[in-house]
This record gives C-alpha cells, structure tokens and sequence, in this order.
C-alpha cells in the first residue's frame, strides 16, 4: 500500500470520527442539599408508602399509564380494582399504586420531577434514603413530626445508625399526609419542588393534615396482614428497599422479576418496566441493559406454567382453556390472569381482524383434465 493511499485512508476515517456526536458526559450525582430539596415532597409519608414510592418512580412511563387507566375505568372500586391492576403488565409497584389514587395523580401531576426523583434514587439509592432521614429529623428537632392518631412516630437504631421511622398507627388504615414542604424546610434553592397543588397553611398546630385513611382490607380483605403487611418497607440501616415477595404473589401482581414468590429480598430494578425511558447516565444504561422481553404479549407467571396450562381453540388462536370457575372475583369463570388477558385481548368479537391476515388456504390438485364446454346448437341453445 503506497504512503499516498494510507494518508487519503486516514484523513477519510479522521472526517468520519468528527462527524459522529460526541458521547454523552457523565451526569453529575446529586450533591446532598439537591437530593434534600428532591425528597422533601414525600419524606414525612409511611415508610411502606414512601418506599412504594421510591422504587415507582423508576418506572415513570408506568405511572402515567396506571393515572390514565384509573381515568379510563371510574367504576372499578375495592378488590375489583385491584384484581383489574393485576392484570395489567406493569411493574407491582405501580399495580399496587392504584389503591392511593391521589399519590397516583401527584406523580402524574409533575412526572418531570417523578423521573428525577426515580434517577436519583437508582444512581443514588442509599444517599437518596439518607436525604429522607435528614429532613426528618429536622422537622423532628422543629416539634413538627410527632405521633398522631393517623401515624406513630419511632426513633430507634438501624444497623447502629439512628433512624426515625413513621408507621400506620393501624396498619390496615394507611393515612397519606398532605403539606407544603416549603412550611417545613423553606423554599427550594437548590432543586425545584414538584408542581403539586398545596393546600393553605393550617393555623398553628402541625403544618400537615391527613386525607381520608386508605382501609387496605377494603382493596384486600380482611387477612392481608397475614401475609407479612405491606409490599415495601425501608431498611434504613443498609439503605435498601425491602420488598414482600408473599404479598406480590398472593394478590396476583406481577411476579415475573421476583426470585421467589415466598418472604423477601432486596429491592432490584426491572429494566423491562422502564418502557425505554432513557437512564440519567452511561453507567446505569449500561448496568440495566437487559434482553428486549415479548412486552406485547400479555402477562404470563412462568414458562413452565404456559407449558403446563391447557388449552382451547379460538377462531384461528390457542389460549389457555376457560376452566372452572375459581372464586366470585371480578374475573370469574377465567382460571389464571394470563388466561383473563388474552380472553380480554382477543375477545371472541374481535377475532375478524386476524382471520383477514390468515394466508390463503390452498385448494387442492385436480388430477383429471378440465371438462369441455357443453355443446350448443346453431339456436344458442344447450343440446339436451
């Protein structure tokens, strides 16, 4: 290769390079006045509420999608919404969301600072609960968080580190504060606040109140906290979220991500709920990219289930077979939800559409030479 061709190569790969953008900056984490300002919305609700909603917020996509779906179906109430929620193919924070409409719709209010509060949380997760625990007890040293009919007020250690926990006073009742963080800490300066509706100051007193107590059982049934409580708590020792796999599992929400269907384990991240909603930075693309799964399809607990699951015909499809019915639920007559959402998907009123796109069927060979014309007469008329 001559010394003329390798300079005309190099200057052409050298103008190629430049043309290519230049990869992206890493974003800069949150310094802790930032993350303060983040969480101040949400740092004084209930931990197995606050912690629902930390690990919500990373699935942004979701929650706009869950907000609408409770606009689109206004009737649905108590364990009919909830087994409604469980058949959608969110993620089982989300799903399990639809019982406290109002924090729904404050996430859906301002899903700007919904996203970041969830970047935050999964590039910064420890900090992130760190911020929670600082704003607490400040609020805490001012006499403004202090038990109540609605919550106690726990301060304890947690892996030697002092903690301040807030839980239901009844934990089948879960009241949702309302407060302007603004009454607590001052104005944002460092991180803008959500742009949340808030309602006036209260004279004197506590600058928070309650809305109308969230009866768990009312969505669950009586026994729910049989099942080990709530499906998220905070371990603030370790800064992690712990999840309740036996609570996910026995109300039919999405197990797809757990490693087990019994006890608990450590909070991880689903990348397949994410929707395609970019990460804050190269590392956490990189760390959640996963393999594309079927999200078309509906919702399905396991392949061994599928494989195992019978099966009936339907126009030109196979679903799993309509068996006997179960229970009274919402959903009666359909033995398995991934059965309800493929009757629901492709109901019988709308197989036309895919009986269209079926190819054509072939006709079969005719062997034998094809038959001459009946004979006619000079008159046009066929000869008897």
């Amino acid at each position: 290769m001559s010394k003329l061709t390798c300079i005309a190569m190099l200057a052409v790969f050298t103008a190629s390079a430049q043309d290519q953008p230049p990869p992206p900056p890493p974003t800069q984490l949150l310094n802790p006045n930032q993350l303060a300002n983040l969480v101040a919305p949400i740092a004084l609700y209930p931990d197995p509420l606050l912690s629902q909603i930390l690990v919500a917020a990373t699935y942004p996509l979701e929650v706009v999608q869950a907000f609408q779906w409770i606009q689109r179906n206004p009737g649905l109430q108590g364990p009919a919404l909830t087994q409604a929620a469980g058949e959608q193919n969110w993620d089982p924070s989300i799903q399990a969301l639809v019982v406290f409409p109002d924090v729904l719709k404050r996430l859906n209010d301002d899903v700007t600072w919904t996203t970041n509060l969830g970047n935050a949380f999964l590039a910064q997760q420890g900090d992130v609960m760190g911020a929670v625990q600082q704003l607490r007890a400040q609020a805490q040293q001012a006499g403004q968080l202090t038990s109540n009919p609605q919550q106690q007020v726990i301060a304890s250690t947690d892996n030697g580190a002092p903690v301040i926990e807030i839980e239901p006073v009844n934990p089948a009742v879960i009241y949702v504060p309302v407060y302007n963080p603004v009454w607590f800490w001052g104005p944002a300066l460092y991180y803008p606040y959500p742009g949340w509706y808030y309602p006036a100051r209260p004279v004197g007193g506590l600058f928070f109140s309650f809305g109308a107590g969230i009866s768990i059982g009312a969505f669950f049934g009586g026994g729910w906290g049989g099942w080990g409580g709530w499906g998220w708590h905070p371990a603030w020792g370790s800064r992690t979220i712990i999840v309740n796999n036996t609570f996910i599992h026995r109300y039919n929400f999405n197990t797809s991500h757990l490693a087990s269907v019994n006890g608990t384990s450590a909070w991880s991240h689903d990348s397949f709920h994410r929707e395609g909603v970019p990460y804050p930075n190269r590392q956490l693309t990189q760390q959640y990219r996963a393999p594309v799964r079927e999200n078309i399809q509906p919702r399905a607990e396991s392949q061994q289930f599928r494989s195992a699951q019978p099966t009936e015909r339907m126009g030109n499809r196979d679903v799993p077979a309509n068996t006997a019915n179960r229970g009274a639920g919402a959903f009666t007559g359909i033995d398995h939800g991934a059965a309800s959402r493929q009757y629901s998907d492709h109901g019988y009123s709308s197989l036309g559409a895919a009986r269209t796109n079926e190819a054509p069927r072939s006709q079969p060979a005719r062997s034998e030479a094809p038959r001459p014309a009946p004979a006619r007469n000079s008159g046009g008329e066929r000869r008897k």
